[in-house]
């Protein structure tokens, strides 16, 4: 398997792909263009040697993608709808742009990070915990047992949350393009002609995808939350949150592992969760102009960072 070192995501109408210092996305406007934007990206790990460290690297990772993921995700909205009829702007809107600025919109970015990720963790950390902590008041069962409860309640609601939104027209349009980027970097790392006839060859599978890290993180949380139990449902709180980091840490150095151990039987057995996962519910199989944007959105990043 040839060595490559870029990764990506799907977003509106198209594609995100990043390299070691630029990302590139390609996204096809309501007209059928292809529009590439690419910008230079210098990871935190570049510029602080520490985050280089295992499991903090993990983190550095997890956050960066976040912070990415959202921004391109909102531009893409905004290029593909750039021929439709605008709306008008709301009082706050206007009363934001006047006071702030352009920092006005970076500032509605970062509150809807924070208000997404403080609902992600109430909903597959905190009420996981909460029901369990519920069941343990009506049955006599040990606090290692109710955690094994409060892993299954977490992996039931990620999976019913997946199958959920996977139903959504708009949703399952983007999972197609999320296909289309895993086939693309499948047929880069088999060192194969990225055209598209290629492309369509390749799994729309892959061991790093963002999906089974989230799957990953389930999975260790369980083990991690086993070694720190507490009857207080505050504590327990407070560990389910303050332990995020090292969860993530952990995650990673596993999906990392797996990626560089193509040939390795345990690697791919425990990747096979993940992979089903993505198989079931976040990818779907991509046309051929979905796959012409993710080719456009890798080319975007090799102008500036060739193999």
């Amino acid at each position: 398997m040839a060595k490559v070192n870029i990764g990506g995501q799907a977003v509106l109408e198209g594609v995100m792909m990043k390299g070691k210092s630029y990302y590139a996305v390609a996204v096809r406007k309501a007209d059928g263009d292809i529009v590439v934007d690419s910008k230079k990206s210098t990871s935190i790990m570049e510029r602080v040697k520490i985050f280089k460290w295992p499991l903090l690297r993990g983190v550095a990772v997890f956050i960066e993608s976040l912070i990415l993921g959202v921004k391109t995700l909102n531009y893409s909205a905004e290029l593909y709808g750039d021929e439709e009829v605008e709306e008008t702007p709301s009082k706050f809107e206007i009363w934001l742009s006047n006071k702030l600025g352009e920092k006005g919109e970076k500032i509605i970015m970062a509150l809807v990070m924070v208000l997404s990720f403080a609902l992600s963790i109430g909903l597959f950390m905190v009420l996981p915990m909460l029901l369990s902590a519920l069941l343990k008041r009506f049955i006599d069962i040990s606090l290692v047992v109710q955690n094994l409860i409060e892993g299954a309640i977490r992996i039931t609601l990620f999976l019913g949350y997946m199958k959920l939104v996977s139903k959504m027209r708009d949703i399952r349009r983007t999972f197609e393009y999320h296909g289309a980027e895993h086939k693309c970097i499948n047929c880069l790392e088999q060192d194969k002609e990225l055209n598209v006839e290629n492309v369509k060859g390749c799994t729309r599978l892959h061991k790093s995808c963002g999906t089974s890290f989230l799957f990953v993180v389930m999975i260790v949380s369980i083990l991690v939350y086993s070694v720190f139990t507490t009857e207080s449902v505050w504590i327990r709180t407070v560990i389910r949150v303050g332990m995020l980091p090292v969860i993530a840490g952990i995650s990673y150095e596993f999906i990392r592992w797996a990626r560089l151990k193509p040939e390795n039987k345990l690697a791919n057995l425990l990747s096979k969760p993940g992979m089903w996962l993505q198989r079931e519910f976040t990818t779907a199989e991509p046309d051929d102009k979905q796959i012409e944007v993710a080719i456009a959105a890798i080319e975007g990043v090799f102008k500036h960072e060739p193999m």
